[in-house]
C-alpha cells in the first residue's frame, strides 16, 4: 500500500540560490534533525545529476540503517527526484519542485512510499513512522526559517 507526505515551504530567497542549498548534498546534515544521526558515506562533493548514487546511513531506534538513493532527475532550478535504492522502506520515491514566485521561492515536496513487511510493517508505519516522517520535515522547516528567516 503506498504512502504520500506532501510538504510546502515559502522561503523568502531567490530560486537560484534556494535550489543550489538543496541540490548540494553535503547541506542534507543540517536538514535533517540531530536524533537521526545522519551521516553521508559517499565522498564530498558529489556531483548531483541524474544517476547519481549516495550512500548514507542513519541511526533510529537504536538501529543503525545503510540507505542509497538514486538521482532519477535533475532539473537545475526546477527540480529533482531522488528514489531509494537500498533502504528501510519498500519504496521511496521524493520529488523537490521549486517554483519563483514574487515573495521568493516555493519549495514543495512530494514523498511517495511503501513500508516493508506487510502487515507488520504497516503497523510499524502507524506507530512510528508517521510521526518519525512529521519530525524530520518539521525540524527540515524550522531549519531553513532560521537560515533564512
Amino acid at each position: 500500500m503506498g504512502h504520500i507526505l506532501e510538504r510546502e515551504q515559502l522561503i523568502h530567497r531567490p530560486l537560484a540560490q534556494v535550489f543550489a542549498f538543496f541540490a548540494n548534498a553535503a547541506n542534507l546534515e543540517a536538514l535533517t534533525p540531530p536524533f537521526l544521526h545522519f551521516h553521508i558515506l559517499t565522498p564530498l562533493p558529489i556531483e548531483m545529476s541524474a544517476g547519481t548514487l549516495i550512500d548514507y546511513e542513519i541511526r533510529l531506534l537504536g538501529l543503525g540503517l545503510q540507505w542509497q538513493t538514486l538521482i532519477e532527475s535533475f532539473e537545475p532550478d526546477h527540480r529533482f527526484v531522488d528514489v531509494q535504492k537500498r533502504g528501510p522502506y519498500r519504496s521511496w520515491r521524493h520529488e523537490h519542485d521549486f517554483v519563483a514566485v514574487p515573495e521568493g521561492t516555493l519549495v514543495r515536496d512530494r514523498v511517495t512510499y511503501e513500508m516493508p513487511l506487510g502487515i507488520v510493517g504497516e503497523i510499524g508505519r502507524a506507530l512510528v513512522v508517521n510521526r518519525t516522517l512529521d519530525k524530520i520535515f518539521d525540524f527540515r522547516r524550522q531549519a531553513m526559517a532560521r537560515m533564512w528567516p
